[in-house]
């Protein structure tokens, strides 16, 4: 063990300092810290990538994955190398090649979305395609059917003849009955939605995800888009990991690259620059428009900032 320690040291000394790290959980008895699985590790550098992620503040099921990448990484390469970090699809056994041959890969959308509004009922959808935000996602939150199909509609009705692309959160039968141009779902939503149907549909699919681990399950469904996050602290949605910070959002970005990809979560005009910069081709915001004095000001702002 001494072996994986000394290893392990290694990558956290490289990359204390590049933004990756995240406070280590308070561990208790209801609340254990991560096993490392000596048993079925492939190697001592699996092991090390496990206990040195999880001491960056990786949350266990990430930790797991990156540890299997440090193996595959450093087998590919060679050799041990603590100062690099896995970032290609192959370290993470990710075929990106393929997504034109998978008969089940949901339909294509941009690969730069752009400016990505989150909106919570179909008035603010009309107001966005009137300020001509190039996404929008429909962000609806009742129990009431009647209304939920309504303002579906509505807002597939609000983008027609526009350049706008709407997708719905979550209600994806409402969406595929109002011919919506895609829907976005949680990682939550995966084992219950009918995907087939929303692909038969010809809807494009959007996938949130919040660490490596998300990020590789997400893959395997082959959708349009990823989203990333939460960059930053957000009130709008009780998130189970914490937020994943510039660092990890630049990584992740470059991993998954041959997606269209969004950054989510608590982005507005102080921060909206630097995250853009990371490769992502589409930045989602909520308050930073919806909690302006002028919303249509707001927009072309927060546009005029990412290009920048």
């Amino acid at each position: 063990m001494s072996l994986v320690r000394d290893l392990a040291d290694q990558i956290v000394a490289a990359h204390a300092k590049d933004d990756l790290c995240l406070p280590i959980p308070a561990y208790s008895m209801s609340s254990p810290p991560p096993k490392i699985d000596n048993e079925h590790a492939a190697d001592h550098y699996e092991l090390a990538g496990v206990l040195a992620s999880i001491e960056m503040g990786f949350i266990e099921c990430d930790a797991k994955v990156l540890g299997k990448a440090w193996s595959r990484m450093t087998h590919q390469d060679g050799g041990f190398n603590p100062f690099k970090w896995p970032s290609r699809p192959e370290h993470f056994d990710l075929l990106p090649w393929t997504r034109n041959m998978n008969p089940k890969a949901f339909a294509e959308c941009p690969k730069r979305l752009g400016l990505y509004a989150v909106m919570p009922d179909a008035d603010w959808v009309k107001r966005m395609v009137d300020a001509e935000v190039p996404t929008l996602q429909l962000r609806l939150k009742s129990d009431d059917q009647k209304l939920i199909r309504k303002q579906i509609a509505e807002s597939v009705d609000a983008v027609k003849g526009s350049k706008t692309l709407l997708f719905i959160n979550d209600y994806w039968q409402e969406a595929i009955e109002a011919d919506a141009y895609g829907v976005h779902l949680g990682q939550e939503d995966l084992e219950i939605a009918d995907l087939d149907a929303i692909r038969s549909a010809g809807l494009r699919l959007g996938l949130s995800t919040h660490g490596y681990a998300e990020m590789v399950y997400a893959d395997r469904f082959c959708p349009s888009y990823i989203a990333m996050g939460a960059v930053f602290p957000t009130n709008l949605k009780k998130m189970a990991t914490a937020p994943q910070g510039l660092g990890r959002l630049y990584k992740y970005a470059q991993l998954m690259n041959h997606y269209p990809l969004v950054a989510i979560g608590g982005i507005d005009e102080s921060s909206i620059h630097a995250v853009a910069q990371s490769g992502v081709g589409s930045v989602a915001v909520v308050r930073a428009i919806n909690g302006s004095d002028d919303p249509k000001a707001a927009v072309k702002r927060l546009q005029e900032l990412m290009k920048t």
